[in-house]
Parts: C-alpha cells; structure tokens; sequence
C-alpha cells in the first residue's frame, strides 16, 4: 500500500496549530509535503475554504492507493497519526500515564483563552512581557504546574518520559513563553530548552524568520 502525507498549514510565525501536527509528523519520520496558506491576508478565507472543510488550518491529507483521507484540527490529526503509527508511541504506552497525557492534551486544546489573547504565537520574535490580567497570569500557572508535575512524575525529559501528542499540544506555548519572557522555574525552563533543541522547531524557527525576512508575518 503507498500512502502519502500533505499537510495544510498556515503561517509559522503566527500558526499555533499548523505547529502542533508538524512537530508529530517530523517525530514519526514519515516524509510529507507542506501545503503553505499565508494568513492574515487578502486571499487567506478564500485559500483555507478551497482545502478545510471546517475553514481552518491545519489539516492532514492521508492518500493510499489514490484515495484521500481529510483529517482537521490539530488534535484529531495528533490522534490520527498516533492511531497509524503506534511504533512512534505518541501516547504512553502506560495506561494510568496515556489518560493523564490526554487529559493535559485536551486542557490545552479547549482552555486557556486569556494566554492565547494576551500571548499570541509569534515564534521568532522577542516581545516584551505584556501587562498580565490576573486570569491570564492564573492560567500559565496552571500551564507551569502541569509541566512541573508531569516532569517530576514521569522523571522527563519530555512530560511523560518519552516525547507524546502532549509536547506536540504544548510546543506552541513553549514559543509563547520564549517569546515574552514569562517567569518560569528551573524545570519548566529547561523543558522549553529540549522542546526548542527539537530538529522539528529549529526547522520551524527557520522558516518563521523567513517569512518575516520577507515581510509574510
């Protein structure tokens, strides 16, 4: 059976969610092809709707034998990777570990709206560190308690001892952080340290500064 990937991505300066299956298809190995959308642009709704069903990005092309599979939504296809290639071991092979993992994963996919208001995604730069409102300051605590706990737990490197769908889901708010210069404790600062040492980020970093070299972000 061929199987191709191609996966549907929107700017790397600002794309939050395009990062997170990115990072899982580069630990798998599997090679893919990058469907590149500029957004914040005049063609971006017009580009998204012609590939998404739901009008955003990302979104996973899986064709086999000349018949393509369409996954969206960053965790859906994080599952779906993990589903195809259990070798990879993007959830916990422990049980008690994989609902944890999962739990975390889905936190950060439906919470923490004051972060991503006040600390958007913008991977390559250096910004300075906004006026926090106290929600805000009371999620990256949370954010800083998972990593914490789960480092300890698991013993590392990664949240649960191997890399999981859980680094993927939080490599973006480990930019976030980079970014604005968030307070973190020694722990939690050198999990951003491994998460950043990642071919898969510094690929991604590259590319970030390239688009804004070439004024794309």
């Amino acid at each position: 059976m061929t199987t191709s990937y191609s996966l549907v991505i929107g700017t790397k300066e600002w794309s939050s969610w395009s990062l997170r299956p990115y990072v899982a298809l580069r630990h798998i190995g599997v090679p893919f092809e990058e469907d590149f959308i500029r957004l914040r642009y005049d063609t971006t709704s017009e580009e998204v709707q012609k590939r998404s069903p739901s009008g955003r990005v990302p979104l996973l092309k899986i064709t086999e034998n000349g018949e393509t599979t369409v996954v969206w939504d960053s965790l859906a296809i994080c599952e779906t990777l993990a589903e195809r290639h259990p070798e990879a071991g993007l959830w916990p092979a422990d049980a008690r570990a994989r609902a944890e993992a999962r739990s975390v994963s889905a936190e950060m996919h439906s919470g923490f709206p004051d972060v991503r208001d006040q600390l958007t995604m913008d991977f390559a730069k250096q910004l300075p560190t906004p006026d926090l409102r106290d929600t805000t300051k009371t999620q990256v605590a949370r954010i800083l308690k998972i990593w914490t706990d789960a480092l300890a737990k698991h013993g590392g490197p990664y949240l649960f001892g191997h890399f999981s769908i859980a680094d993927c889901m939080y490599a973006p708010v480990c930019s976030r952080f980079r970014t604005y210069g968030i307070e973190m404790p020694d722990a939690a600062k050198a999990y951003v340290d491994r998460i950043f040492a990642l071919p898969a980020m510094i690929d991604w970093g590259k590319a970030a500064q390239k688009e804004i070299d070439e004024g794309l972000a």
